[in-house]
């Protein structure tokens, strides 16, 4: 009982540690030109931050609006699988900050393309989406790390849901967001020495335009990629309709996206943040399903919720 209490008493004290001195402070933030990434730069800003965003179009319609936010968002030409990028960023945030070094970095860029049957996703978007998801921001972690270190500071990292919770056509992207958990994970650990938090941000389905893909390439490269035998089994109208599932996705995915903000912004300001946060309210439940059900129970519910939610009428041939 005397543990139990300690315990309680630590959690509390950890929830309640009032928030650091905000204004001033240099933040990055990746993928930048919509959703998530834009709603926290504007944020940010807003809170007297000196936010610097990161963009894969500098002449697109975020990047525009960006730039015209009064608190001097600093928008950057940043494409996270490109090193020079990378390189340009960091000195470019180092030569503005100086001394007093990055206080936060949001692993934000990221890419779905199309949940596909695993035996039917081309082993190049296997490539793209774990260079996107994972490797980038490694590579943008280990550049920036110094400067975090110098601040003390955050680094934040954006999973998903899938990347815990098992779901049926979610193999490349699960496993892109997966390998970024564990890596948080070990990097968290690491990191404790140095006075620098990482946490996670786990969502469930939020509306961004992660959902946005030209449907019609995609059919196109998985009939393709398709070997006959595999074309025979499934089927082309299975196939053709896999890459409308998108749609479904989004239409079914939630339109208010401040939960995930929240937990955003709590991460990097709380004086005692998190290591886990779990917007939404599948983000939670699916994990606690997946862990104390019995593998059959879970795998009923989550093929049904995954087909019932996302995926078009269309099933293969048996």
């Amino acid at each position: 009982m005397v543990t139990a209490g300690c315990a309680l008493s630590w959690a509390r004290a950890q929830s309640s540690g009032g928030s650091v001195h905000a204004e001033g402070r240099g933040v990055l933030i990746t993928g930048c030109d919509s959703g998530f990434g834009h709603g926290l730069a504007l944020r940010l800003s807003a809170r007297g931050l000196q936010v610097f965003a990161g963009v894969l179009d500098p002449e697109g319609p975020g990047a525009q609006s960006l730039s015209l936010d009064p608190g001097g968002i600093r928008v950057l030409h940043m494409d996270v699988t490109e090193p020079q990028h990378i390189a340009q960023a960091r000195a470019r945030v180092e030569a503005e900050l100086g001394d007093t070094g990055l206080w936060g970095l949001v692993n934000n860029a990221g890419l779905l393309l199309c949940p596909v049957d695993a035996e039917l996703h081309p082993t190049s978007c296997f490539r793209r989406l774990m260079e996107v998801n994972f490797l980038s921001a490694v590579a943008v972690t280990q550049a920036f790390l110094p400067l975090i270190r110098r601040a003390r500071g955050r680094v934040v990292n954006m999973s998903s849901l899938a990347g815990e919770v098992t779901m049926p056509r979610f193999s490349a992207y699960s496993s892109s967001k997966a390998a970024l958990a564990c890596f948080s994970r070990v990097l968290r650990l690491e990191m404790l020495r140095w006075g620098v938090h990482v946490c996670l941000i786990q969502p469930s389905g939020f509306k961004t335009k992660i959902f946005s893909s030209d449907t019609s390439c995609l059919r196109q490269e998985l009939l393709s990629a398709c070997s006959p035998d595999v074309l025979r089994d499934y089927g082309s109208d299975y196939i053709s309709q896999l890459p409308s599932s998108l749609d479904f996705m989004s239409q079914n995915a939630m339109q208010d996206i401040s939960p995930v903000l929240d937990c955003m912004e709590h991460a990097l300001l709380s004086r005692c943040p998190r290591a886990l946060y779990c917007p939404g309210p599948a983000a939670w439940l699916l994990p606690f399903l997946q862990r104390h059900l019995p593998t059959a129970a879970f795998d009923w519910i989550i093929t049904r919720f995954i087909w019932a939610t996302f995926c078009p009428s269309a099933a293969p041939r048996l």
